[in-house]
């Protein structure tokens, strides 16, 4: 069962990574930046569940061109704070065959996950792969793969917020907050 005062204690023991003001420049930035490069290719838009729904959510209404929409749900994480396996809840749809696909995440960490998902839709025949997440992590090693649209990028701590939870937690938070180091 759910424990409220868990939750709160979590977040009153962590600190604040980036506002929701920052967060919406950064959003209505990449907006722009989608439009100009996708806007006249008529995307497939696959949105990673469950991280991605708010930045799908405020991300889509200022993209002013004609897309598809779907999603996918592929995890490493669980509600655990570590990558573990990929686990896919919901594969890419066949529809992804010759189209220019652009999928929405909520942060590309080590990169392990949008790599298998890339690596996923170029087998299945995507014409093309590109993908936006609202942050990025800065690592020391080189990841796999490189997001094409960053909103932000941001220390190599856990965070949470803006979609993205922690043990559960505070995917509802309009910023992205850090655990703090213990």
């Amino acid at each position: 069962m759910p424990d409220s005062q868990a939750a709160w204690r979590f977040l009153e023991q962590s600190d604040l990574v980036a506002s929701a003001a920052e967060i919406d420049a950064a959003v209505r930035r990449i907006a722009g930046e989608i439009t100009a490069r996708l806007g006249q290719s008529y995307p497939l838009v696959l949105v990673v569940m469950g991280g991605a729904v708010v930045f799908a959510g405020q991300l889509l209404p200022l993209l002013r061109f004609p897309l598809d929409l779907d999603y996918i749900h592929a995890s490493r994480y669980g509600n655990e704070t570590r990558g573990a396996h990929i686990a896919w809840r919901v594969t890419p749809p066949a529809a992804v065959r010759g189209r220019t696909v652009l999928v929405l995440d909520d942060i590309l960490d080590g990169g392990q996950t949008m790599a298998a998902i890339r690596e996923r839709l170029l087998e299945l025949g995507a014409a093309s792969f590109h993908c936006a997440v609202t942050v990025e992590k800065r690592l020391r090693q080189a990841k796999p793969v490189r997001a094409d649209f960053v909103g932000l990028e941001i220390v190599d701590r856990f965070v949470f917020g803006y979609g993205m939870d922690a043990k559960g937690y505070w995917r509802n938070l309009p910023e992205i907050r850090a655990m703090r180091e213990s």
